[in-house]
């Protein structure tokens, strides 16, 4: 017999028999017969040891909605040198065809930026790769007021500080956003942000990389910038006078987009 193309052995004669008991208990795990369709296969399972008797699973197709190719299998056994067949477990499982949920990934993975809207937490995990501990309060010179004074001259003041990978991952997010040396209008600048009297160097390992535009004028303002980004707001661009004045000495009309009668 086959259950979902595969073909089983030949099942003991009294438990293939008992079809009407497997049905029952489908029956009262689905809370509904009209949910538990007709037989699909049995199936022996020969698990190679005598003490535990006869085992064997009847399947029946499922007709729940939203379970497209799913089928019911009853587990039923017979112990050795008994004549009564039990139940051993119920459960509804998926067939080959069967319509599966797409696999679960963990919500810190589904996560894209942008999510995080107003009232949302975020909590950071233990193991996120971003992070590095710190100086924290356990430490020996938690009581030294000076130490704690220097930790926080230093940065050292939050229990976990950025990774080098978490810095690396940041300076090519920005380096590669619309901020970067590679966005249309650093191309067209007239000279980039390092030499920008309106750029202010971030501190740490990458003042040398980033920094902030101050310029109100600007298209960055406010924002993270590299320092070979640039824009048309740069502190020495200047601009060159051209006399542009047109004297018109006659009457000139544009007749470009109209037909004279």
């Amino acid at each position: 017999m086959r259950d979902n193309g595969v073909v089983s052995e030949t099942p003991p004669p009294a438990l293939a028999a008992a079809v009407d008991l497997a049905r029952a208990a489908a029956v009262e795990t689905a809370g509904d017969a009209a949910v538990v369709g007709e037989h699909l296969a049995a199936v022996s399972d020969d698990t190679g040891d005598p003490a535990r008797g006869e085992v064997l699973t009847h399947s029946f197709a499922s007709t729940l909605p939203g379970y497209v190719g799913w089928y019911w299998a009853v587990t039923i056994a017979r112990a050795t040198g008994e004549e009564t067949v039990t139940v051993d477990e119920v459960v509804l499982l998926p067939g080959e065809r069967a319509l599966l949920a797409p696999a679960w990934v963990p919500w810190h993975e589904r996560l894209r930026p942008g999510d995080l809207s107003v009232g949302d937490v975020l909590p950071s995990t233990e193991d996120d790769p971003r992070l590095v501990p710190t100086y924290t309060v356990d430490d020996d010179a938690a009581d030294d007021p000076e130490a704690r004074v220097v930790a926080r001259e230093i940065g050292l003041g939050r229990e976990r500080v950025m990774s080098h990978e978490g810095r690396s991952d940041a300076l090519a997010r920005w380096n590669d956003g619309d901020f970067g040396p590679r966005s249309p209008m650093a191309r067209q600048a007239p000279g980039p942000c390092g030499t920008c009297g309106f750029f202010l160097p971030l501190a740490g390992t990458l003042r040398a990389a980033l920094g902030a535009c101050g310029n109100a004028y600007a298209p960055a303002d406010g924002r993270v910038v590299t320092v070979d980004y640039g824009c048309g707001a740069h502190s020495q661009a200047s601009l060159v006078a051209q006399d542009t004045t047109e004297v018109v000495n006659t009457a000139r009309y544009d007749t470009a987009d109209f037909d004279l009668l």
